[in-house]
């Protein structure tokens, strides 16, 4: 008699261990079902954003939209201080937007950084410097889609973490000794969103460790970021295959 009231108590425990489990495992399953959702998003919006700049240069004999920032460019470049809404007004003055159509479509859903009273931030996504963007040493910039060896290779948008409060620029990374100069986004851990050349886009997952953290630095620790890193000699992977894909007429 003794016995039943403690299997009682035990069996309820279990239950209720049990539900605990569940609920936990629910809100896990939800919580992963949001980020793949957030995921499928961005690769589609990184996918238009690539079908519009194909389409621009299609309607422009061949010449590629200005990948810099500022007027004429692709977007315009965020004025100092610059609030939310004027930070979707310099999108909508860009020469880009009439093929896009939707301020969303520049940015990420799963990107945190327009919640940041610090550093508002809307727009994810950059073009890098190669694809008639900003100068920079190493490389020869393709001006026009024929200056393009391999679209299918290679990428023309890229969601980029710039730490400053505002993405500056274009994507730059140097191609001679094949280093990182800009941090990537990495709101989906350890993937980033690219849009190619040919209007396709995908997700890449990184492998190295020493990229991984360096991007975290700029995403989530501003403070403790400095640009431009040298991966070490046995985590080149990545870099590789940034280096591989880099829109660009040509490398001296």
């Amino acid at each position: 008699m003794s016995r039943m009231p403690r299997l009682r108590r035990i069996d309820a425990l279990v239950l209720v261990l049990c539900v605990t489990v569940l609920v936990a495992c629910l809100g896990a399953a939800g919580e992963q079902g949001r980020n793949r959702a957030k995921e499928a998003v961005c690769l589609a919006n990184a996918k238009g954003l690539s079908q519009a700049w194909l389409q621009f240069a299609e309607d422009h004999d061949g010449n590629l939209v200005g990948g810099h920032t500022g007027a004429g460019q692709w977007v315009d470049r965020d004025p100092a201080g610059a609030t939310l809404v004027q930070k979707k007004e310099a999108i909508r003055r860009g020469a880009l937007f009439p093929y896009v159509g939707k301020v969303e479509m520049y940015r990420c859903p799963a990107d945190p950084r327009r919640q940041d009273l610090r550093s508002v931030t809307y727009r994810t996504f950059a073009i890098p410097g190669g694809a008639n963007g900003e100068m920079w040493a190493g490389y020869t910039r393709a001006k026009r889609f024929s200056d393009l060896a391999n679209p299918a290779r290679q990428y023309v948008f890229v969601e980029e973490a710039d730490p400053r409060g505002i993405q500056i620029g274009s994507w730059q990374m140097n191609l001679g000794p094949k280093t990182w100069v800009d941090p990537l986004a990495m709101w989906h851990p350890q993937r980033t969103t690219l849009g190619f050349a040919d209007g396709h886009a995908e997700t890449r997952k990184w492998q190295n460790r020493s990229l991984i953290e360096w991007c975290h630095r700029a995403m989530y620790e501003s403070g403790q970021f400095a640009f431009s890193m040298t991966p070490p000699a046995d985590e080149r992977e990545d870099v590789e295959y940034m280096a591989a894909g880099f829109p660009c007429k040509s490398i001296p």
